[in-house]
């Protein structure tokens, strides 16, 4: 109908074309149709229109999501609006590193900030730090050209008072100062009492100047006894040092080398172990007397036992033969005081002496000569070679002070300190093949540590514990008796844990307050041990119990050795100075 309406409205407007008529159709125009379904853009333009707005504004640092990519400039331009200094929201997180904002780093050494601090909390005023160029100051200006721009650090305390001493000298003269005694310008009341500046700049030249001369004063008895013991300290001091014991030796056999050009210290070639097990000495049948003092150790020819070195108080280490003629092979001078303790190396050429004038020396078994002498100024009580054949010059001593000190006896420097014990170090026992040792001290402790770190890997102490100041490990290297000062002998494992053996303990001997060695027979069925009255004290291995004792020595029986080869025979030395051989 409204096609109609509108043909007929068409038609009335105007003359109809030539070409038309009541039969053609007219145009037809149809509304336009889409097949997408119909969306509220309403909610767009108004993001779109909030996000033109945005452009403009600062972004909230708190905001978590921007619906609009954001400039350069916007990201990082500066909050905008106030801030609490202590609220967490006040500068971003991202740029706080401090509790109250961003703190720049400056390039400034402590030194340099110290001055400014100091001079600044002195005078008043500091030098600019903001300042790129030149010396720009922040303070008290009045304060700066008043003292010259210094710092405190500029000038020494004594000369900055004496400027102002002389300033204040100088103001007065200027100023037409009341003369007084002496010209100098001075109030005399403040002349005589040292707490003014007027003293100290009368008596500026010497902290001596104007002191009344005249005779000394006559010491008291008190001080002039002190004077004496002094004067007498130092003379003996000076006598040590200047009765330093030469070094040498004194060969006493018949010829240093025999037909065949071999030296006196070499053993037998056909020598080797007279029995396949050991059997405890009955009888006395040589003894060794030469040291005019007690002998403190002894030690057989390693491997052989072709001779015995024997350390005396006497200040003498001697040499003797066991084999042949059973005399003193060789004497070595060099210590001026007892000598501690002695020890071969591997091969016997060669063995160390420590002694109680702090000195250390090896020397040369053969020729007697010393190759070195080593000193910390403490007393060394032990002394050990590493047993590795590579290692022989590695020297390792137990001192007074506490340590264990570890010499390179090729360069002749200390290469390591074990400083842990409490007490004096006694013994060094090397065990699991020479990787570690145990050492003991006065501090009734014993400590297992590894060679060459200076860390104690293994601490044994307890309450019950007493000093055991002699240390000896079993032929089969895992076991080692010590000797306790509670009068018995005790094993520890050199296993892992060093755990004591509860099982085995040797007893019945006197040894409190004496080192009496202690030791084993080579195939390790027995253990000897010498004691405070005299005797040498044999037990079983496996049964503990005592198999034999002998009456070797009128005082202490200090020393025992068993000999290596025959394995029969003991060696024993003591206090009277005898060194006595058991068969």
């Amino acid at each position: 109908m409204d096609l109609i309406q509108s043909y007929s409205d068409g038609g009335s407007d105007g003359p109809q074309s030539p070409h038309s008529s009541p039969d053609s159709s007219p145009i037809r125009i149809l509304p336009a149709k889409s097949s997408a379904p119909q969306v509220d853009d309403t909610m767009l333009a108004l993001t779109v229109a909030q996000s033109n707005l945005a452009r403009n504004k600062p972004i909230d640092p708190v905001q978590h999501l921007v619906s609009y990519n954001p400039t350069y400039d916007q990201l990082w331009a500066p909050i905008q609006g106030p801030a609490h200094p202590y609220a967490k929201d006040g500068i971003a997180q991202g740029m706080r590193n401090h509790k109250l904002g961003f703190v720049e780093d400056a390039a400034i050494e402590s030194f340099v900030f110290d001055e400014q601090y100091n001079t600044f909390h002195k005078y008043g005023y500091a030098a600019d730090p903001s300042a790129s160029t030149g010396f720009n100051y922040v303070g008290d200006i009045d304060a700066l050209q008043k003292n010259d721009a210094l710092s405190v650090y500029n000038i020494p305390q004594q000369e900055q008072k004496r400027r102002r001493l002389e300033k204040k000298r100088k103001e007065q003269e200027e100023g037409g100062g009341a003369e007084v005694e002496g010209g100098d310008g001075f109030d005399p009341a403040e002349v005589d009492n040292p707490a003014t500046d007027s003293w100290l700049l009368k008596n500026k030249k010497s902290p001596w100047y104007g002191r009344k001369e005249g005779p000394q004063p006559e010491l008291t008895e008190e001080q002039k006894k002190y004077a004496e013991e002094h004067a007498k300290k130092k003379e003996e001091k000076g006598a040590e040092k200047a009765d330093a014991v030469p070094d040498r030796s004194t060969f006493h056999g018949k010829e240093e080398k025999d037909y065949q050009g071999r030296s006196w210290i070499a053993p037998p070639k056909d020598a080797k172990p007279a029995n396949d097990r050991s059997y405890i000495p009955k009888r006395l049948v040589h003894t060794w007397s030469g040291h005019t003092k007690g002998v403190s150790a002894i030690r057989f020819f390693p491997k052989y036992g072709n001779l015995i070195l024997s350390a005396g108080m006497d200040t003498k280490v001697k040499i003797w033969d066991v084999f042949n003629t059973g005399k003193c092979m060789r004497t070595y001078m060099g210590h001026s005081m007892a000598v501690r303790d002695i020890s071969f190396s591997n091969d016997g050429t060669k063995f160390l002496s420590a002694g109680y004038d702090k000195k250390i020396k090896y020397w040369d078994t053969e020729t007697g000569q010393v190759i070195s002498t080593f000193s910390t100024g403490k007393i060394p009580y032990v002394v050990k070679l590493n047993p590795d054949d590579d290692k022989q010059n590695i020297l390792l001593a137990g001192m007074s002070d506490k340590k264990i000190v570890q010499w390179d006896m090729n360069t002749g420097q200390i290469t390591q300190e074990y400083d842990q014990h409490l007490g004096a170090v006694n013994t060094i026992t090397f065990v699991d093949n020479n990787r570690r040792f145990v050492t003991s001290s006065d501090d009734k402790s014993l400590r297992v540590w590894e060679f060459g770190i200076p860390v104690v890997i293994k601490y044994i102490s307890e309450p019950h514990m007493h000093s055991m100041p002699a240390i000896s490990l079993h032929p089969n290297s895992n076991w080692l008796a010590a000797q306790s000062l509670d009068n018995q002998i005790l094993i520890y494992s050199t296993r892992e844990r060093f755990q004591l053996n509860k099982k085995k303990r040797f007893a019945g001997h006197i040894v409190a307050g004496y080192a009496c060695q202690v030791n084993f027979s080579p195939d390790g069925k027995y253990v000897l041990s010498g004691d405070g009255e005299g005797r040498c004290w044999f037990w079983d291995w496996k049964t503990c119990k005592v198999h034999r004792t002998l009456k070797c020595h009128d005082g202490v029986c200090i020393g025992v050795e068993w000999h290596p080869l025959e394995q029969s025979k003991v060696a024993t030395c003591g206090w009277d100075g005898l060194i006595k051989y058991w068969d």
